[in-house]
């Protein structure tokens, strides 16, 4: 049975006691990474397509670590570069289905997103999915539980309202928070329970 979202986020807020310090520099790292790769005018976007898919793979693996009360490092955000055809192969995919539903409407578009959310964490675990089977079984996943993502997101916009004043460094505490509580979201409409299922360590060989 789906776990409510105001008992996710606790859950997530007492999961990352004593963890913060890790959860905060992974957070600053991703950060850090993405931001500085995709800068460069010219080339900065494709390098940033080139990353992103591999990255988000890492995080979606050192999260639910995170969330599993596991053993989380800050390699595990490498990850994705170990399997990165796969891992690239979906960002881009995701990318050009969202950009396809926009087109039509903003809200078409924005329910996309939504349906592919669960791409990378499905990802993280089977490393034998292709990247379109991982879009189709979010896909799946997702249905009659967008709206319950949708209304778990919103309960971050006033956390992420917060981090303004804080000229962003708040966002560093904000960030694992929010990745955490997705990650229990997907173990959650998954059916999966937090302590006895693995992030996908097998990326590694």
């Amino acid at each position: 049975m789906p776990i409510d979202n105001v008992l996710l986020m606790k859950e997530a807020r007492e999961t990352l006691k004593g963890k913060w310090g890790l959860a905060v520099g992974g957070s600053f790292l991703y950060l850090a990474i993405t931001i500085i790769v995709g800068a460069p005018d010219d080339v900065g976007p494709i390098l940033g397509l080139l990353i992103d898919g591999p990255m988000l793979l890492g995080l979606s693996v050192f999260s639910l670590a995170l969330a599993r009360k596991q053993e989380a490092s800050i390699s595990q955000l490498f990850l994705g570069f170990n399997d990165f055809v796969r891992t690239f192969a979906a960002y881009l995919f995701m990318g050009v289905f969202t950009l396809l539903w926009l087109l039509l409407l903003i809200v078409p578009g924005i329910i996309a997103a939504y349906s592919y959310s669960q791409t990378f964490f499905i990802l993280a675990e089977d490393k034998s999915i292709s990247a379109r089977n991982a879009i189709k079984k979010s896909k799946a996943m997702m249905k009659g539980n967008k709206k319950r993502l949708f209304f778990l997101s919103l309960r971050f916009l006033g956390w992420l309202i917060l981090c303004i004043p804080t000229l962003g460094i708040g966002l560093l505490w904000l960030m694992p928070y929010f990745h955490v509580t997705m990650a229990m979201f997907y173990d959650s409409v998954s059916g999966k329970s937090a302590p006895q299922h693995a992030p996908s360590n097998e990326l590694e060989k």
